[in-house]
Formats: C-alpha cells, sequence, structure tokens
C-alpha cells in the first residue's frame, strides 16, 4: 500500500515554467512575477500573453493580443440555441461543459505548434461569450456577444448586464481573472492534462477540466463559502452561527484551508483588498463583507494552530456579489479566469513533454477463482 499516494497528494505529474507556489511561505508567481505585482501593475490581457508566451508583452505585442481576443468572441448560433435550450434551473457549469463540447465538435482541430497560442486565445474569448449567455439564459435574457474594446473584463461586464460597469468594477474584475487563472495541477487542470494526454483537442480539453471544476471540493467552493453568508444573514448573528455550526457542530469552514498553502492563501488577501472596496458602494455587499470579517477572524482564532486560513474562494464570493453576479455564477466565473490556465498547460505538456497518461491501480482482490456454473450457485 505504500506504493498508492491517495489523491495524488505531493506526487508530480509534469514540469512547468508556468506557476510557482510556495505554500508555506504563501508565495504564489505566475512566470516568476509575483501575483500582487501582477495584479497591481498588469492587465489580464497582459497575463494572457505571459502564461502562453513566457513573458510579459511590449505595446504591439499587448495590442496583437487584444485584437485577437476581440475577435475570438463569436461563436455559432446553433452553440448560442444549445445554451437557450437548456432549462434555466440548469447548473451554469453544466450548461458551460454542454456549450464547450459543441464548440469542439465545431472547432476541434489537430494539435499545432504554430497555432495553438492563437486557438487558446480564441477559446479563452469563446469562454467569455459563453459564460456570458449562460448567465443571461438564466436570468431570462436575450444572447448577447461582447464587444470589442481595450479591455477583456469591461467587455464581459458590458454584455452580461447591458450596462456601462465603473472603473473600479473593470479593476475588480480583471483582478479576479488574474488571481484564478492559473494554480499549478488541481483537479481540473489534471483532468484537461490526461485528455491532452490522448491528444484531444483543446476544447475537448477545457470539457474534462469544465467536470472536474464542477464539484463542490474545487471550484464549487466560492459558492459555498458565499452561502454561509448569506445564512447568517447580519454581522451580528456570527459570533452565535459560529459557534452552534462550526464549534458545536464540527461542519466544515468553507474557503478555509488548502491543499498546498499552510498560511494565508496570498490570492485571499487581494480579494479581500477588492471586496472592501466594492463594498463601500454597495450597502448588501458590504454587509456580507463585515460578516467574511467575523467569520475569518473566528476562523483563524479556532484554525490557525493547525495552519488553516482562508483561501482564494474565502472573499472572491463577495467581489462577485458586489459585481452583480449571482451565486449560481461564481463557479463558472472562476472557470472564465482558469480556461487561461488550462490551455496553457495543455499546450506546454503537449509541445514540451508529451506522454499518454496512463497509472496503474494497485490490485488487492481475490487472486484466482474457480467459476461455478450458474445452476449450481447458491
Amino acid at each position: 500500500m505504500s506504493q498508492i499516494s491517495r489523491g495524488l497528494e505531493n506526487v508530480y505529474i509534469k514540469t512547468t515554467s508556468l506557476t510557482y507556489i510556495d505554500g508555506e511561505n504563501g508565495i504564489l508567481r505566475y512566470g516568476g512575477y509575483d501575483i500582487d505585482d501582477l495584479v497591481d501593475h498588469t492587465t489580464f490581457e497582459e497575463v494572457v500573453y505571459l502564461m502562453l508566451y513566457g513573458d510579459l508583452p511590449n505595446k504591439i505585442q499587448l495590442q496583437r493580443i487584444r485584437v485577437l481576443l476581440n475577435e475570438g468572441y463569436e461563436i455559432p448560433q446553433q452553440v448560442i440555441d444549445m445554451i437557450y435550450g437548456l432549462p434555466r434551473d440548469s447548473d451554469a457549469v453544466g450548461m458551460m461543459e454542454t456549450a464547450f463540447s459543441a464548440l469542439s465538435s465545431i472547432y476541434g482541430s489537430p494539435w499545432n505548434k504554430v497555432t495553438n497560442r492563437e486557438t487558446a486565445i480564441k477559446v479563452i474569448a469563446r469562454a467569455s461569450t459563453v459564460v456570458t449567455n449562460v448567465l443571461r439564459a438564466k436570468e431570462g435574457k436575450k444572447p448577447r456577444i461582447p464587444e470589442p474594446s481595450d479591455s477583456f473584463a469591461r467587455s464581459f461586464l458590458e454584455a452580461s448586464f447591458n450596462r456601462t460597469p465603473s472603473t473600479e468594477e473593470v479593476k475588480a474584475m480583471d483582478a479576479s481573472l488574474i488571481l484564478y487563472a492559473d494554480h499549478e495541477v488541481p483537479a481540473s487542470t489534471t483532468a484537461a492534462l490526461v485528455t491532452s494526454s490522448t491528444l484531444s483537442d483543446m476544447y475537448s480539453c477545457v470539457v474534462a477540466a469544465l467536470a472536474a471544476l464542477k464539484g463542490p471540493l474545487h471550484g464549487g467552493a466560492a459558492e459555498e463559502a458565499f452561502k454561509q453568508f448569506l445564512e447568517i444573514g447580519s454581522p451580528e448573528n456570527t459570533d452565535q452561527w459560529f459557534q452552534k455550526k462550526i464549534v458545536e457542530g464540527k461542519a466544515r469552514l468553507m474557503g478555509f484551508g488548502h491543499r498546498v498553502y499552510k498560511t494565508y492563501d496570498p490570492r485571499a488577501k487581494l480579494f479581500k483588498r477588492f471586496a472592501k472596496q466594492l463594498s463601500e458602494r454597495n450597502q448588501e455587499a458590504k454587509k456580507y463583507f463585515e460578516i467574511a470579517q467575523k467569520v475569518e477572524e473566528l476562523g483563524i482564532q479556532m484554525f490557525s494552530q493547525k495552519h488553516i486560513f482562508p483561501n482564494t474562494d474565502f472573499y472572491s464570493g463577495v467581489v462577485f456579489y458586489a459585481l452583480g453576479f449571482p451565486v449560481y455564477m461564481f463557479t463558472s466565473l472562476f472557470a472564465l479566469s482558469r480556461t487561461l490556465g488550462w490551455t496553457a498547460h495543455v499546450i506546454e505538456y503537449v509541445e514540451e513533454q508529451h506522454r499518454l497518461i496512463r497509472p496503474r491501480a494497485l490490485y488487492v482482490g481475490p487472486i484466482r477463482r474457480e467459476v461455478i456454473p450458474i445452476e449450481l450457485r447458491g
């Protein structure tokens, strides 16, 4: 049994130059750049270039990325019709899976080193259109394609809500896209890598990743964390709720703890900052931010000795809620951002390290048994 690593914990399946994590010291870097610096001094489009081409772009390279994203928003009407043909109460990530399966049928093509990165950029742009229309379909609104602009985040927000977002909202959305863009090889990225190892197309890799992300122990954590704040209802209820639910009920505190980080998740610190900024202009969001702060304080008091602290999902829901997204869309917003990480990792794997991923299982059943004729079986 010593040959088995449950959950593949600390098993390395590839090398990467994309993302560096120091879980003991709370460090996250993309391509060597600290996540704080990227959020404060770059845009999502610049991070797209970084993850796909290996360094931050110059002005000409950045403009090229923006052109490709702006050209990639259009998706076939058949795919829009499929999204709108699903029941409005369908799971949002499941609706994304349906759309990307259709896109795979239409656009799925063999891997090609010359075109892989431009394909990834189109996948990211089409993901924006898919998520926009999943939201609009569930809200009973007409379809809309994001319009070209100088900001991926702005185009997405405008198409989602039919309004001009504020500068603060665009920055918060842009930061969210960067913060969720990649995190090495969690379950969804691993699923995408397994699929890419068979040389299936990039869209199919995204479908595999979405299927893994859909689970509440992965992408669904932001929704579950925010539901706690909804359940608490008001800041003055926090102590009582925490005592009854977490201390006495021994329920899991969602948004706390991480397989890799043994200290405060660096992404959580940044999400907390944007949650505070946005909640200053949104009274309902401010209520939930205050609840989150109180829960965080109680959680750290209870769990810090076990090296359990807030993770990225703890405050991200407050940011998404303040931007206007319903709770059921939080995981889809995660997916929109992580499409960059998924495509970057599968390109890196297929181009540099390709080998069919085919693990083994250690057999623990009977060694050999004789087949007894059915009429003689008891």
